[in-house]
């Protein structure tokens, strides 16, 4: 299993436009095969709670993962989200047991 968490900063006003974008995305991601869990979360901290978008994945493999990246719909999303966005940092990380 491969786990992601994708963490965007929004430039200011573009959140929700953001959010627009992944809600509409997140149940063809969800229909891919070897996708595990896609959530978008936003921070608890209301000081942070507006800036920042943070996408938490799940996949069965590495090979699922990469073909999720591949897809067309993952390419218009970054195209259309990339305007919205400051900055994006992408962890992922495998459990050790």
């Amino acid at each position: 299993m491969v786990n992601v968490f994708a963490r965007a900063e929004m430039k200011p006003g573009c959140q929700e436009k953001y959010l627009d974008l992944l809600r509409a995305n997140i149940p063809t991601v969800r229909a891919e095969a070897g996708c595990i869990r896609y959530e978008a979360c936003l921070d608890t901290d209301p000081a942070t709670r507006g800036s920042f978008v943070t996408i938490v994945e799940s996949w069965e493999s590495e090979a699922a993962l990469k073909a999720h990246l591949a897809t067309p719909h993952m390419a218009a999303f970054r195209k259309a989200a990339g305007e919205l966005r400051c900055s994006n940092v992408v962890c992922a990380v495998e459990p050790i047991a």
